[in-house]
């Protein structure tokens, strides 16, 4: 193997509770420990890095997994970083709710010349910060529509899996931390180094960032263009598109796209679109504390009493009904068995 430029450096940022993505955190470190030796060794000599946060303790992951932070953050530390890498919280209020204890921290590493890197809601986090500002972001997409809310005038590459934007970087999060890993790698040290270990890692091949998930749009023996309508739809949740705008940028009939929506789902291309938007409200009732209001907006409804009445049509219960069952669910939950953490999965389309 040829002589590697100087070490890739990077400081992984744990943000607390209500925890970070294991996987995410270990897709990373697992790609640049692979790559840290000539020999599967895991020694840390073309690529070092550190756990580190604003105290010394354990930080649980969403899972409930512990791990160690190994060093205090502070900026006279950020002398040998190229990359600080933010993992963010579970929820999007969490990961703004810290931007008043960590927005001097994020900013003095921005002034010393690191790459921001935020990964899954730490993206929330910066942005929070105004350190994303003129930026493209990428952002997960169960959370690009309250992304959009929040920060309107932000530039978002919507389905990227990752985005490196100058000093900047954002991820999606999940697996696609390993794509991102492999990307920052190949800029700092060469390609060579960036894919050694992937085969170690049963991973085929990186992803670049416009890599499209098949699973979020295409089920088993669905029609590809239902597949694609579905992705518009989740890209335009929060905006009056109607069906016949969606079919023209599909360039199909109206008539057409609902025979294909019967045929694969068993409803028509509307009738859908009502069902995602409902199932977006029902999902950020049960992981947010937002006014329906403003949930409403992430669904282009603007009137909350109109969007209370169409959800309790759907679901048989108002928002606040369903967020009062969740309260109770978890309070039977801390005297049954101690503090219990739900984290509900957005019900099936």
């Amino acid at each position: 193997m040829t002589t590697p430029k100087p070490p890739l450096e990077a400081g992984f940022l744990l943000l607390p509770l209500p925890g970070f993505s294991l996987l995410a955190l270990g897709g990373f470190v697992d790609k640049l420990r692979f790559s840290a030796d000539e020999e599967d060794h895991s020694q840390q000599r073309y690529c070092c890095w550190q756990l580190v946060g604003l105290e010394a303790c354990a930080v649980n992951a969403s899972s409930g997994v512990p791990v160690e932070v190994e060093t205090l953050m502070a900026p006279e530390g950020f002398t040998g970083y190229d990359y600080l890498v933010i993992f963010g919280p579970r929820t999007t209020q969490a990961a703004q709710a810290m931007a008043p204890s960590y927005q001097t921290l994020l900013r003095q590493a921005a002034r010393r010349g690191l790459t921001l890197v935020a990964v899954d809601n730490a993206s929330f986090l910066l942005a929070q910060c105004g350190l994303l500002k003129g930026y493209q972001v990428v952002v997960h997409w169960r959370h690009l529509a309250e992304y959009k809310n929040a920060f309107p005038n932000s530039r978002i590459r919507e389905r990227d899996l990752y985005c490196i934007d100058g000093k900047r970087a954002t991820c999606a999060g999940g697996c696609a931390t390993v794509d991102l890993a492999v990307e920052l790698l190949a800029r700092h040290s060469g390609r060579e180094l960036a894919l050694k270990g992937l085969a170690d890692m049963l991973v085929d091949e990186s992803r670049g960032s416009h890599h499209a998930l098949r699973s979020l749009s295409e089920a088993p023996g669905q029609s590809r263009l239902v597949g694609r309508a579905i992705a518009l739809m989740r890209q335009n949740l929060a905006k009056t598109l109607s069906i016949e705008q969606l079919s023209h940028q599909l360039g199909v009939s109206r008539r057409q796209l609902d025979r294909l929506f019967v045929d694969n789902l068993g409803r028509s291309a509307r009738q859908h679109w009502y069902g995602m938007r409902m199932q977006h409200c029902h999902w950020r009732l049960l992981n947010s504390t937002h006014p329906i209001g403003l949930l409403g907006l992430e669904i282009g409804i603007h009137d909350s009493s109109y969007l209370s009445k169409q959800f309790k049509r759907y679901f048989g219960v108002t928002p606040q009904q369903l967020r009062s069952q969740a309260r109770n669910q978890k309070d039977r939950g801390r005297k049954a068995i101690g503090e219990v953490f739900l984290t509900p999965e957005m019900p099936g389309e």
